[in-house]
């Protein structure tokens, strides 16, 4: 028998993917994580030079590991150490690969996509670059409206994410609470909204009925 839960995600996937379909977006609702790495695999051309954004999303469902497995040709942004020079540069070849790998911060229910990004890397390809995007997001990147998902992407996914870098000197890596800082290590540097995708269906969102990332 399915949980309240699962019951309310049953109804509220769906409606979120009608609402990026009016957008343009490529949409699908998945009920279950397999599904939705079978998904991803599915859609990259063989090929293709992939690469990604930072994910916890996408590092939870394995997918790097299993597109390398299968023999994909990839741009590994992770095989460098953090702020290096030659990370930086992966990153800017990963701007013209075929396939973008990434998350979003948070969806709208009208079918928005809001992210805050450090250095600007994954909000630029998921614009322009690649030829395509593919989005996987948890149910739990819902909110109500855009101005709910800005709320979200700065006082949930960004102070929680830092906690994975205790070096970082924000004050929401010591205090958990974002306080609107402008220090010099600060992550929440560009702020996109993405409002309609064009080229239509260039993005492809995979709204998973579970909770994923932060």
């Amino acid at each position: 028998m399915e949980t309240a839960y699962e019951l309310r995600n049953s109804k509220l996937g769906p409606r979120v993917v009608d609402a990026l379909k009016k957008r343009y977006f490529d949409a699908w609702y998945l009920d279950d994580l397999l599904g939705a790495t079978d998904m991803v695999v599915s859609l990259i051309p063989k090929e293709h030079l992939v690469s990604w954004g930072g994910s916890m999303t996408i590092v939870g469902l394995g997918i790097q590991e299993r597109l390398a497995k299968e023999g994909f040709n990839l741009i590994d942004r992770d095989k460098a150490p953090l702020d290096s020079e030659e990370r930086m540069e992966l990153m800017r070849k990963a701007l013209l690969c075929d396939t973008f790998l990434c998350s979003s911060n948070a969806i709208s229910e009208d079918g928005q996509l809001v992210n805050i990004d450090n250095y600007g890397n994954r909000t630029a390809a998921m614009i322009f670059g690649p030829k395509q995007v593919i989005v996987v997001a948890g149910i739990n990147k819902v909110v109500k409206t855009v101005e709910d998902a800005m709320i979200r992407a700065r006082t949930i996914a960004a102070p929680v994410n830092i906690q994975r870098f205790p070096s970082i000197a924000t004050p929401c890596n010591k205090t958990g609470s974002c306080a609107n800082c402008v220090t010099p290590d600060t992550v929440c540097n560009y702020f996109v909204t993405i409002r309609l995708c064009k080229p239509a269906r260039r993005i492809k969102v995979i709204l998973v009925g579970e909770n994923l990332g932060i």
